[in-house]
């Protein structure tokens, strides 16, 4: 069962996410330089305007936007893997073993948005907004395939802003995260599909052999179906 897939860079649903809200793309808006003092004053004020009016949260710039683009998706993880252990479905529909490492699971995702939310102090967002109404947690499949897309969507996104972190000290941690993320993934699609974890939709075998990555407004346009706050993106790094 496949959540996300991908074709022309456009995004679709399978059928059992198709209730879920359609997911839209967010663009980063990208501002000219101004020719004259006076010209760029006016932008800028214009633009912590347009910050001020905004009704959600704004991820900032810099490594603490990056950051608080983690915080979103951990809050996003944590959040999902709270209910799937909390639902009274979910001693019955996995084996004794299944519920432990999920378990495991659950409390890796609390301990990284726990780990990001501190690491931010008063930089970091508020708490966000989910709905997993689309999801049917008493399903085992459908428990997996959403575990499977959340971890794959998860590494990619790692692996697609790692390069915007300036400070080598968040990019360190950073790819201590993303290898936890890696063996999440790898775990689930084995549990959706046996032998899938190298998968080559996640790992380009014709090339390099490295995971695929994807840029934050990809991401956050898929997260943005489970998220209903919104999400000021527009001053993360592209560069």
């Amino acid at each position: 069962m496949e959540i996300f897939t991908k074709k022309d860079d456009q995004l679709l649903t399978s059928p059992e996410a198709e209730s879920s809200k359609t997911m839209q793309r967010r663009q980063f808006l990208r501002y000219a330089g101004a020719g004259t003092a006076a010209v760029g004053l006016f932008a800028a004020e214009a633009c912590k305007k347009d910050r001020n009016d905004f009704k959600g949260v704004y991820l900032g710039s810099g490594d603490i936007g990056i950051l608080n683009y983690a915080y979103a998706l951990e809050q996003l993880e944590a959040a999902f893997y709270i209910q799937v252990v909390s639902n009274s479905a979910f001693a019955t529909q996995f084996s004794a073993d299944e519920q432990n490492l999920i378990t495991e699971v659950r409390n890796h995702e609390v301990l990284h948005r726990e780990f990001f939310k501190a690491a931010l102090g008063t930089s970091a967002i508020a708490n966000l907004t989910v709905n997993f109404s689309a999801i049917n947690f008493a399903s085992r499949a459908s428990v997996i395939a959403y575990a499977k897309a959340f971890e794959d969507l998860g590494v990619s996104a790692y692996n697609g802003a790692g390069y915007l972190i300036q400070s080598p000290t968040y990019l360190t941690l950073a790819g201590k995260i993303v290898s936890v993320e890696a063996r999440h993934a790898a775990y689930f699609r084995d549990l959706v599909a046996p032998n899938t974890f190298v998968g080559q939709d996640v790992v380009n075998v014709a090339g390099n052999g490295l995971e695929y990555d994807k840029t934050p407004q990809y991401v956050l346009g898929m997260a943005s179906a489970f998220i209903t706050t919104k999400i000021n993106a527009d001053d993360l790094p592209t560069s």
